[in-house]
């Protein structure tokens, strides 16, 4: 008997867990006709979710989950759709539930890296831990995330599923932006010298001032190179108002004018700055999965990565992983990259066979089956 599934879809538009939700809700269209799913979403979020078959619906819910209502009202809305299973694509769960449901977790930052003590951060880890444990089975994105749950969160291991994500398969395609369209973005951008990428937002565990000091190492070895004497870093994904320690990093190493910060961009973009950097470089100290090394080893563009977490498991062979927290090693990892043809060549090769070794397909197919496990109490 087919199963009515619900998904809180509510943060399909945010960057990050947005790109989780599409990715997933499109991939089960494809593969599951059978079973009938109602999309949460807030009201604006209809034409994000236009196209999918018949067997998918969308209901409305006004709240976003930081809402202190949001652990009554979500639940009572979600029992009132009447479904046999829920899907919280994250772990914030309210803490009336209803039960089964599954919850995704794509790391523990919040809980490493936050800048909160006492009665809030002991708040804080009762929820986290509450929403896992109750879950009838938790989908964690990499191994490394899977045992930070277990060893931390005291999760059976028995209740816990590794289930992968993938990059968007727009970014392994052929069919990207043509060189003319590459070099209008580039001109839009006023991109007229080689680059360091970074993508992805700017928290604190995102490393990003040692990146700018590495940057800033490389710049000054690289000086009087003939291709990257003018190199720059373009970072792309977040602003960088919020961050304090970013902007000292930056003016601290004499860099404010070689270092840009682009915000978001749109998809087409994204895709042109990965295929048109020197490199990728994205020095986490933490990561559950790691998507952007992934998204630029799809895109056939070297990847200097860190040694730590999720990393090394997501990337393989495939990059040049670096110490997070020694500049100077961050700084290695770029100069070898951009330095070694030899090198370069077999990371771009590797790199396309490794994203090739993920898919959204096969993602999809895993939570179906960890679907019909918790619906069936197994």
């Amino acid at each position: 008997m087919p199963l009515h599934i619900a998904i809180d879809a509510r943060r399909i538009r945010d960057f990050g867990i947005g790109t989780y939700i599409r990715s997933l809700v499109h991939a089960l269209a494809a593969i599951d006709s059978n079973n009938q799913y109602t999309l949460v979403s807030g009201p604006g979020d209809v034409r994000t979710l236009a196209g999918l078959p018949e067997n998918f619906r969308t209901a409305i819910y006004g709240k976003d989950d930081h809402s202190t209502q949001d652990h009554v009202l979500f639940p009572l809305f979600l029992r009132g759709l009447s479904p046999d299973l829920v899907h919280i694509p994250l772990n914030r769960v309210p803490l009336l539930m209803i039960r089964p449901y599954v919850v995704t977790i794509h790391d523990m930052a919040n809980l490493f890296f936050e800048d909160q003590s006492g009665l809030r951060l002991r708040l804080r880890r009762f929820r986290f831990r509450r929403g896992l444990v109750r879950a009838s089975r938790v989908i964690a994105v990499s191994e490394a995330t899977k045992r930070d749950v277990q060893n931390l969160m005291g999760v059976a291991p028995e209740r816990i599923r590794r289930v992968y994500n993938a990059p968007d398969p727009e970014f392994a395609r052929g069919s990207g932006p043509s060189s003319e369209e590459k070099q209008r973005i580039l001109e839009r951008y006023q991109i007229n010298y080689p680059f360091l990428l970074y993508a992805g937002n700017i928290r604190r565990h995102k490393n990003v001032p040692r990146l700018v000091e590495a940057f800033a190492v490389v710049r000054e070895q690289l000086a009087a190179h003939e291709v990257y004497g003018d190199l720059r870093l373009v970072i792309i994904g977040d602003t960088i108002s919020q961050y304090p320690e970013v902007r000292q990093a930056v003016i601290k190493s004499k860099m404010e004018h070689h270092v840009r910060f682009l915000g978001f961009v749109p998809f087409d973009t994204l895709r042109c700055f990965y295929e048109s950097a020197a490199a990728f470089v994205f020095p986490s100290r933490y990561e559950g999965f790691g998507l952007p090394p992934l998204e630029a080893l799809a895109c056939g563009t070297p990847v200097v990565t860190s040694n730590t977490s999720s990393l090394p498991e997501v990337v393989g062979d495939a990059a040049v992983l670096v110490k997070p927290e020694n500049v100077f090693d961050i700084a290695r990892g770029i100069r070898e990259v951009l330095l070694d043809d030899d090198l370069r060549a077999e990371l771009i090769r590797r790199g396309r066979e490794q994203a090739a070794r993920f898919s959204w397909e096969n993602t999809a197919r895993q939570v179906l089956e960890i679907y019909l496990e918790a619906a069936a109490g197994v």
